[in-house]
């Protein structure tokens, strides 16, 4: 039987993209350079609500763009053969790396990889709605929505309205 709790509803979600988004904007101070690049599919909306939040603090246009990672996993059968390399120059940029869900690392690597095929960034930070560990890699989150400790067994999952008809996360067994 699955039991699902709520972890974080709109509400909650918009407080962690707006927290981040000032956090952001401290560590960086001005951003002139920065392109905050969102990890399909629903990185790239919390990317877009991302770009949105500094906009309206500091009034700042960021670039933003999706990363389909697909070609670059290590941990999926099902890894196309061919696809498009990264299409976003990083060159001596700051790149703010957008994804819903931190578990493994083993995205975040893939999404690593395809960002240094188009060039050589000035720094990549990282920030998540929800980490909720057992890390395979060496990986750690600049930002998090919210730290959420989890069993192998359990499945996180993040709803957005763009895609799912409402904003939250819940865990589920």
């Amino acid at each position: 039987m699955e039991t699902k709790r709520i972890l974080m509803d709109g509400d909650a979600i918009k407080r962690a993209i707006r927290r981040i988004g000032h956090e952001i904007l401290e560590r960086n101070k001005g951003l002139s350079n920065a392109v905050i690049v969102g990890i399909e599919r629903r990185g790239v909306m919390l990317a877009k609500r991302l770009q949105t939040e500094i906009h309206a603090i500091e009034g700042l246009h960021i670039e933003c763009e999706p990363l389909n990672v697909a070609m670059y996993r290590d941990d999926r059968d099902t890894r196309p053969k061919e696809g498009a390399p990264c299409s976003i120059d990083t060159t001596e940029k700051t790149i703010i790396l957008v994804d819903d869900v931190l578990y493994t690392g083993r995205t975040i690597r893939a999404a690593l990889n395809a960002l240094m095929t188009s060039g050589r960034p000035k720094s990549i930070q990282l920030a998540v709605l929800v980490d909720r560990g057992h890390r395979e890699l060496p990986i750690r989150a600049d930002y998090v929505g919210k730290n959420i400790p989890t069993s192998h067994l359990e499945k996180v999952r993040v709803q957005m309205m763009e895609l799912d008809g409402c904003d939250g996360v819940t865990i589920e067994q």
